[in-house]
């Protein structure tokens, strides 16, 4: 498994942003079902910036590649005036425990690993209107490797899921359903969320991303009738390292949420997937 992403910083601490920038390129990895094995440093800084900071957000991204058991093995710096950071990924899954977004089978209930609102949260935080309670949660969630996650998933026999990133969760949603030919039933009012993301997204701190994937989105997902609000919107927000959503067939679903909490993961049933229908994603308020 290979893969690469790297951004711009969504908090102000340099090493917060290295660990959150590894934690979201090796969910990559782990959202397949695999282990990464290296990884190597991209980095965009000023050349006239203060290199501190750029060391800081480095170690940040090596300690949270060790945590990863893999190894960093170099990288590639380029002057940049806005800051940026990343990895690429070098992993290994074994063939039959591959987990693919196009192996959701009609049936299936779809479990999230992680609560959502980190692009509201951190809008709020670009904003200076996020209290510091909201900004220390979205940080470690920002921050926490989905290997748990992913480990429960392998362990259980998983063979549908992916990460929730930049896409948003119904953009995400989007992709499974359509690699897998089915439509996808999301319930927005069982969706975990960050403490304050609803609150911020009420008061209109909406990333600018959720206005691009919802236009995206547009003929593929059907909302309820009057279906409307920040739960919505938290939807269509994209995440940065966000969590695993895992397809599992309904007789399996206590064993994958066990193995998930054994492991101390936070994990919420979310939709399920059903016959293919005019959308990919149908948004409805509850079961």
């Amino acid at each position: 498994i290979q893969t690469v992403d790297f951004f711009t910083p969504m908090v102000d601490d340099p090493y917060a942003f290295g660990q959150i920038a590894a934690a979201n390129a090796l969910s990559d990895v782990y959202a397949m079902g695999g282990e990464p094995l290296t990884a190597m440093n991209i980095a965009c800084f000023p050349a006239c910036g203060d290199l501190r900071l750029l060391a800081e957000i480095v170690r940040g991204g090596m300690d949270k590649v060790a945590e990863a058991g893999a190894a960093v093995v170099g990288g590639h710096t380029v002057d940049d005036n806005e800051p940026k950071y990343g990895l690429a990924v070098t992993g290994l899954a074994h063939p039959g425990q591959l987990i693919l977004n196009g192996a959701v089978r009609e049936g299936d209930v779809l479990i999230l690993t992680k609560p959502l609102g980190t692009g509201i949260v951190s809008t709020a935080i670009k904003a200076d209107m996020a209290s510091s309670r909201a900004a220390a949660e979205a940080t470690e969630c920002m921050a926490r490797l989905n290997r748990d996650a992913k480990n429960a998933a392998v362990a259980v026999g998983v063979k549908g899921g992916t990460d929730v990133t930049g896409f948003g969760l119904f953009g995400h949603l989007h992709e499974m359903a359509s690699a897998s030919r089915v439509t996808i039933e999301v319930w927005v009012e069982s969706l975990p969320l960050l403490s304050e993301a609803a609150t911020y997204a009420e008061y209109g701190l909406i990333p600018g991303g959720a206005y691009s994937n919802r236009e995206y989105l547009g003929r593929h997902v059907a909302l309820q009738a009057g279906l409307a609000g920040p739960l919505v919107d938290i939807g269509f927000s994209p995440e940065t390292s966000g969590g695993l959503v895992l397809a599992i067939p309904r007789p399996q679903q206590e064993d994958l949420m066990e193995a998930l909490r054994s492991r101390a993961v936070e994990c919420a049933v979310i939709g399920r997937a059903v016959a293919p229908s005019g959308f990919t994603v149908v948004v409805k308020g509850g079961e």
